[in-house]
């Protein structure tokens, strides 16, 4: 072979990795943002402040205001906290089964914490090298991975959301411990399902913020490095 063609092979071969890298680390920052929506909806509690009022569930659940905040504030508490503790409930009763299955709902937001951490160490070193070497094309690429997750779930929430929270349920947990008895988990009774609807229409719009911030990021780019390199 060539010396010319073997060039022109390594340099092909090596396009062909950096492609792949690429695409991976667009992969790795699209679920940082997607964690990161799931978290800070989960954070986000003016929502269910705001729902209190807009679902009626003072009427609902025969609480008062005041009992549903201090007793809610304490879910989120507790799913939040990276301490390993007992799920005691401040004036609701609840039963073993319902005490399991927020135990389970608290792995799950342990193991999105785990996954922030790395995703957003990694999409640091990431952006960090892609901004050095004026090559911001992973912005689009990772604004269209992120275009698919918003499109699917609206769909899914179209066509029947009761379908798919039970569908959402059944590929999270192991058990059927999330289908709560309102007389032994009273703590179903301050929770609807429109408020988790809502919770999930927040997670999509931050996202769907996202990919606009992602869009314009790359629009920008292009300018700022074409004046960069006149300037040069």
């Amino acid at each position: 072979m060539s010396l010319p063609n073997y060039l022109y092979q390594v340099n092909k071969t090596n396009n062909k990795k950096y492609k792949i890298l690429q695409i991976l680390f667009s992969l790795i920052f699209s679920l940082f943002i997607i964690f990161t929506s799931v978290k800070t909806t989960l954070m986000f509690k003016p929502l269910y402040y705001f729902d209190i009022e807009y679902l009626n569930i003072e009427e609902q659940s025969g609480f008062s205001r005041d009992e549903i905040i201090k007793n809610y504030d304490y879910v989120i508490d507790y799913l939040l906290s990276p301490k390993n503790q007992e799920f005691e409930l401040p004036s609701i009763p609840y039963s073993e089964y319902g005490q399991i299955h927020f135990k389970d709902v608290k792995k799950i937001f342990t193991s999105i914490d785990i996954l922030l951490i790395v995703t957003g160490l990694i999409s640091i070193v990431g952006l960090f090298f892609y901004v050095k070497n004026k090559n911001l094309f992973f912005l689009k690429q990772t604004a269209s991975m992120l275009l698919l997750l918003p499109t699917v779930l609206l769909t899914a929430f179209m066509i029947n959301f009761d379908t798919a929270f039970t569908v959402f349920h059944k590929i999270f947990f192991r058990n059927d411990y999330w289908q709560f008895d309102p007389d032994l988990d009273q703590i179903i009774n301050i929770l609807p399902q429109e408020f988790f609807l809502h919770s999930a229409l927040l997670i999509i719009f931050l996202i769907s913020l996202s990919i606009l911030l992602l869009l314009v990021l790359a629009h920008k780019s292009k300018t700022l490095f074409k004046s960069s390199s006149i300037s040069a």
